[in-house]
This record gives structure tokens, sequence and C-alpha cells, in this order.
């Protein structure tokens, strides 16, 4: 199955209602990239695609004219069993990435059995001039650093990042806010001692407020760090 074929598949799983709320949630991405395509079919796809061998192909079509097509490569590279292959193919994939949501969603399975090699790896992306890899980076630490592999240079890795990206600062507060649920202690001098930007700051605070796992006491004292809020970015 060539891409052209893949690309029909696509058309012919089209939500265009489903497209037309992608297009308002994700406006980094051209509007008339979405075809519409439900993730959960995307998924079930990337599977099959991965399974029979086909997927091979399209992995090296790069760059992808659809946002569609760009959801279906991050889901197979999800898929992807051997790490050195893996990790290959998301730095292949990386700098044509240019939303929140295929950045997010690549999700390679693999990489928790690799922590050690992939750590390498994730602070070359976090120096990166590209945001999305720069928000893969810090993604990448959220999720395989903040448990029984934590060391308290990571968070420092992140506090360290400066930059003028919405989506890179979102991401820094979404990483210091779970930092927070899982490292409490460990996460907050970085708001005590005023270690991020103001907006950043600001914005940790107000992710942790909403989360279920942070108790009511330490949401009393990060409210009392909130502070003046500056540089609120929309």
């Amino acid at each position: 199955m060539n891409e052209q074929a893949i690309v029909s598949r696509l058309f012919e799983m089209r939500d265009e209602a489903y497209g037309a709320l992608q297009v308002k949630l994700i406006p980094t991405a051209p509007k008339d990239s979405f075809i519409g395509v439900r993730t959960p079919a995307l998924r079930s796809f990337a599977k099959e695609l991965y399974k029979s061998g086909v997927g091979e192909a399209f992995l090296s079509c790069l760059p992808h004219r659809y946002f569609d097509e760009n959801q279906l490569h991050a889901f197979l590279i999800s898929e992807e069993k051997d790490f050195e292959t893996c990790v290959n193919r998301v730095e292949a994939f990386l700098p044509y990435v240019d939303n929140w949501a295929t950045c997010d969603q690549m999700s390679p399975k693999v990489f928790k059995k690799h922590r050690q090699e992939l750590l390498s790896f994730i602070k070359n992306w976090l120096a990166s001039s590209h945001p999305y890899t720069v928000r893969f980076g810090i993604g990448m630490l959220m999720q395989h650093y903040l448990d029984d592999a934590f060391d308290p240079a990571y968070p420092a890795m992140v506090a360290k990042i400066h930059s003028e990206e919405y989506y890179v600062n979102m991401m820094i507060a979404w990483y210091f806010a779970t930092a927070l649920a899982k490292k409490y202690d460990a996460a907050l001098p970085y708001l005590t001692d005023r270690r991020l930007s103001p907006w950043v700051h600001h914005k940790t605070i107000q992710k942790a407020a909403e989360s279920y796992r942070i108790s009511k006491e330490q949401k009393e004292t990060l409210k009392q760090l909130r502070g003046e809020k500056r540089g609120e970015q929309h």
C-alpha cells in the first residue's frame, strides 16, 4: 500500500464535523490539512499497517500533506518495538511536527524499557531550536522520569529552557504541575525561589490547582506563591 492508497483510506474514514473541530483546537497546522479522522480509527489503522509491515514505506514519505497523515505517522512510530529503530524514526519525524497534538500523542512504548539510552536523546531535543522538538523532549521527561527514574537534575534541565514559544512554555508549566503532583518537595523550590518565568510560574500554579493529585494543603501553599500575574499569553 503506497502513500496515495493510505491517504485514500484516510478519506474513507473521514468525519467532516470532527475535522472542523480540529481546525479550531489545533491552530498551528494548516487549515486545509485536516481530513477529520478520529483518533481511535487512526490508532487502529496504525496497528494494522505496523503488523502487516506496509507502514514501513509510508514512514519514509516526508513531509506529509495532511495532519491526519502526521498523526498516523506518530502512531506508527509509537508501535515500533526496537529502540534504535524507533528513536531514529522519531528524530527523522520531529522536524516535521507542527502542532501540539501530533507532538503529544507520539508516545513510543519501547522508550519505557530504555530510559538510560533515551536520556541522551532527550537532552539533545531540549536544546533544539524547533519548538515541538523541545516540547516532545519535555513530554518524555514528564512521562518517563517523574516516578522511580526521577533525578533532581531533570527538573533543573526543564527550568533552564527559556522560550518565547507558547506551546513550549505550556509544556514547561505542565511538567512542573505534574512534578508537584508526583515529587512535590523537589518541585516546590522552583516556585518558592521564582526560578521559572513569570508566565510559566503562574500557569504552573493554575494547572496544579486544578489537579486532584495535589492535596488541599499543598494547593493553599501554591496559591500563596501565585503573586502578580504578568506576561499572560493567549
